[in-house]
């Protein structure tokens, strides 16, 4: 069995999130999505992101939910195929309402941009010409 990987995020309004990521041409499941959660597929049969409704996240941990908008605790990073799929994700997430928190860094054997989702939260998008592993 392939090893998968849930990355749960808390949100601030779980409808907003899911037209969000759909405008970036994510899905959802729909066996694991309701009014506290949806399932976001990044990569189907290993990667997920689960959006959180903040209160229902919130029954997940004794700490303090932290606002993305104030501090930053990971920035989740996915691969891409091309340069082209880095800027047209980025741009989709502009139109969405996301926005830049930095402009694309190119170092020749890697091309990365990134977006801020609507609620903070950063996703960096990386093309590794010479991809190891």
């Amino acid at each position: 069995m392939n090893k998968q990987i849930f990355v749960n995020l808390p949100v601030k309004d779980l409808a907003k999130s899911k037209e969000f990521f759909s405008a970036l041409g994510y899905t959802f499941n729909p066996q694991f999505t309701d009014e506290n959660a949806a399932c976001m597929i990044i990569s189907e049969n290993s990667i997920y992101a689960m959006l959180l409704v903040r209160d229902y996240f919130k029954t997940f941990t004794s700490k303090p939910v932290a606002s993305a908008h104030e501090v930053t605790e990971v920035l989740t990073c996915l691969s891409c195929e091309s340069r082209e799929e880095v800027d047209g994700l980025v741009a989709k997430a502009l139109a969405a309402g996301g926005k830049a928190p930095r402009a694309a860094q190119d170092y020749g054997f890697m091309y990365s941009h990134g977006f801020e989702d609507l609620d903070g939260h950063i996703w960096e998008l990386a093309y590794m010409s010479d991809m190891p592993g």
